[in-house]
């Protein structure tokens, strides 16, 4: 399976392929703390960003058993960076499925800019033959698991590192 991350928009924001020139804009929605309050962990530093983004823009894993697919959100009006979405497509699985996963700053939560995005991502995954999608949320994230339920997922009994998979 050959894909690309293409770029979408639906007027309201813009998603953009991941770039390593991204990292210098996205170390500043990355800052906030409490972005970190679910997931553990801090904010990334500029040098950690960029390394992270050789990786991830490379578009498949290390050893190559995952497409690895990254985009930055923007607001259309603006173009300021407001979040991120992923996919990430083991290369052996059949049923063809992606785990997503998506960040929005603080500031611009609440304005549905993670299902929309994700929203994008699953119609554009689906023209390229995937079937299926799970998301892993931590318990008690309400944010997210509102977003996973306004996408159709439905929360499962399933655990993946001590957070919830939901499934759509």
């Amino acid at each position: 399976m050959t894909l690309h991350a293409a770029g979408a928009s639906d007027g309201v924001l813009d998603l953009e392929p991941l770039h390593v020139n991204h990292a210098a804009e996205m170390a500043q929605v990355l800052a906030e703390p409490s972005l970190y309050r679910f997931t553990g962990g801090d904010p990334p530093s500029l040098g950690t960003l960029r390394q992270r983004y050789v990786r991830q823009s490379r578009g498949v894993s290390p050893d190559g058993s995952q497409v690895w697919m990254n985009w930055i959100i923007r607001e259309a009006q603006s173009s300021r960076a407001v979040g991120y979405v992923q996919a990430t497509i083991p290369l052996d699985a059949a049923p063809v499925a992606a785990s997503l996963a998506w960040l929005i700053h603080p500031e611009h939560q609440g304005r549905r800019f993670a299902m929309r995005a994700t929203s994008l991502v699953i119609h554009q995954l689906r023209g390229h033959g995937v079937t299926e999608f799970r998301a892993s949320i931590a318990d008690g994230h309400v944010a997210s698991e509102r977003v996973a339920a306004r996408l159709g997922m439905r929360r499962t009994a399933e655990l993946d590192d001590g957070e919830v998979v939901w499934r759509l």
